[in-house]
C-alpha cells in the first residue's frame, strides 16, 4: 500500500494526514514533509495518523525524531490515533504502547480536538 500525505491548516496548526503504511520505504516522506513544515516557519504541527494502517519501527523514529525537532525550535506537535474501541484503537497506538513510548506523545482523538487550546490529551 502506498503512503499519502496531504497537509491542511487549521488557525496556527499545520496539519499532515498520513494515510497508509508508515515503514522503512515511506518514513523518509513523512520525516521531509515534517521538515519542510518547519523550513517554513511552522512551529505547531499536528500528525494525524488515523489513516495509517502499519507502523514499524521505522515509523516510530519518524516520530520519535518529530518530536526531537519540534522540542529543539520550541514547537508542538500532537497525534492523532483513533480512541480505543475503534477496533481496538489504531495499529500506531498499540505499536508506540508497546514499546513503551506512547507516553512521550500528546494524542488526541481528532484534529478538532487537537488544534483546541482547551482540550487535553488522550491518556496513555
Amino acid at each position: 500500500m502506498m503512503l499519502d500525505v496531504e497537509q491542511g491548516k487549521q488557525g496556527a496548526w499545520t496539519v499532515l494526514h498520513v494515510r497508509g503504511e508508515l515503514d522503512l520505504v515511506s518514513s523518509p516522506v513523512v520525516r521531509r514533509r515534517i521538515h519542510d513544515a518547519v523550513a517554513m516557519g511552522r512551529r505547531d504541527l499536528v500528525l494525524d495518523l488515523s489513516g495509517v494502517l502499519f507502523c514499524d519501527s521505522s515509523g516510530v523514529g519518524v516520530l520519535i525524531s518529530a518530536r526531537r525537532l519540534m522540542r529543539s525550535c520550541r514547537g508542538r506537535l500532537r497525534l492523532i490515533l483513533p480512541a480505543r474501541g475503534a477496533v481496538e484503537g489504531s495499529h500506531v497506538n498499540r505499536v508506540l504502547a508497546a514499546l513503551g513510548v506512547r507516553r512521550l506523545f500528546e494524542v488526541y482523538q481528532d484534529v478538532a480536538a487537537a488544534v483546541d487550546e482547551e482540550a487535553e490529551p488522550l491518556s496513555a
